[in-house]
């Protein structure tokens, strides 16, 4: 049975805290500093952006998770510490010793990271303060609160923990995840933090990450901008006891389903909390020529600004959504596609063999109307199958993002 509050905290040896200290003066109660801490060493993986403009932790992390070990990640919001020099990445450092001093934990057993705006210094003497005030705080109910903490313009907290049997031991998983606005990852000020007990190697691990992360938080699109400083993270502590997972194993693919689930669900949840949006949009592409066809155009779908607006419109604009799946590069025919519109009042058909058929405008409007829309555009080239999630784009986006900086 999923849960949905603490999720990283309900993992066995596991607490976690947030905390207010002003890091943006402009929130002037929001929690900003969130702290995760296992009682014992962790394995740990991670899988990070491939925007070439990297923020400072995400360099620092990238190397640290080479080592395979981790016990503790210190999270700051409302500043990303991005485009920030030679400071930025000695404040990275100072954020990972100071946590490791008040936890008595080797630095390099820190993981760091940060979300916000981009190129400004981070207010360390905060920071620092913020650090301590985390670490007193820490306890096995914290971890709602670090969920908070990690967000910027995100309306709702995003967490999810599952449990899954490993040769009759209980194995839970626990992530949480920030996201609202520039997403687009491709590993979307994305940030998402997994807590396991499961016993299982760095390089395992990070197979298991990076499988998941290719279906789901990979598949999604708020606005088509990739950030600075996406990241995913897990830890896994072994405490369930169970034999280290091999890959490709039984319990591999059983721990993969789960941990698949959790950042499938995170992943819908950041695309659901765009700004300023109103629905969450999937598109499912059918029988496509290989599953890189498939995923492509899918994303290609959720992330066009054109199909983006005609969703906030309740406009059943199918021209725009097999022109993003033109532009993808998928390979084939457009005179052979169909396309369907559908929502849980119900489903109608706006496109067959590539042209377009007549349906009711005033249905349409109404299955357009629900909070959760979909489309399907069968390919009819191959056998292979994929999906992408996004949201509409609103008028509140562009107000968002304006005055972001300010």
């Amino acid at each position: 049975m999923a849960k949905f509050e603490n999720a990283v905290t309900l993992t066995p040896g596991f607490k976690a805290a947030g905390v207010h200290v002003g890091v943006k003066t402009s929130n002037k109660n929001k929690k900003d500093i969130a702290l995760i801490y296992s009682d014992t060493p962790c394995t740990v993986a991670g899988v990070f952006t491939t925007n070439a403009v990297k923020a400072a932790p995400v360099c620092y992390d990238m190397e640290i998770v080479q080592g395979g070990h981790a016990q503790a990640v210190i999270i700051n919001s409302g500043n990303a510490n991005a485009c920030t020099g030679q400071q930025g990445m000695k404040d990275v450092k100072t954020m990972a010793e100071e946590t490791g001093k008040v936890l008595n934990l080797p630095a390099n057993q820190v993981l760091v990271c940060s979300t916000g705006v981009i190129g400004h210094p981070l207010p360390m003497e905060k920071i620092s303060v913020g650090i301590r005030e985390a670490a007193a705080a820490l306890s096995e109910e914290g971890g709602r609160a670090a969920a908070e903490a990690i967000l910027t313009t995100d309306v709702w907290r995003k967490e999810m923990s599952k449990t899954v049997d490993l040769d009759g031991l209980t194995v839970t998983i626990g992530g949480m995840a920030k996201g609202s606005g520039m997403i687009c990852p491709k590993m979307a000020t994305m940030l998402s933090f997994i807590t396991t007990d499961a016993a299982i190697r760095p390089e395992v691990l990070k197979k298991a990450l990076t499988e998941a992360s290719t279906l789901t938080f990979n598949q999604i699109s708020v606005d088509g901008d990739m950030s600075t400083n996406d990241t995913a993270l897990i830890l896994a502590n072994g405490k369930a006891g169970n034999a280290p997972i091999e890959y490709g194993s039984k319990n591999y693919e059983k721990f993969l389903a789960v941990l698949r689930d959790i950042c499938l669900y995170l992943a819908k949840k950041i695309a659901r909390d765009g700004e300023g949006a109103n629905h969450l949009f999937e598109a499912e592409v059918l029988h496509a020529k290989s599953e890189e066809d498939a995923l492509k155009a899918a994303k290609a779908i959720v992330s066009s600004n054109l199909v983006k607006t005609a969703v906030f419109g309740k406009d059943a604009n199918w021209g725009r959504i097999i022109c993003a799946a033109g532009y993808s590069g998928a390979d084939f025919d457009p005179q052979k596609v169909d396309i369907q519109l559908s929502s849980y009042t119900g489903e109608f058909y706006v496109a067959k063999d590539g042209c377009g058929i007549p349906f009711d405008e005033g249905y349409a409007e109404k299955v357009l109307a629900e909070e959760n829309v979909k489309t399907i555009v069968d390919l009819k080239a191959g056998d292979y199958s994929g999906k992408a999630w996004g949201c509409d784009l609103t008028y509140d986006y562009v107000k968002i993002n304006a005055d972001y900086r300010t």
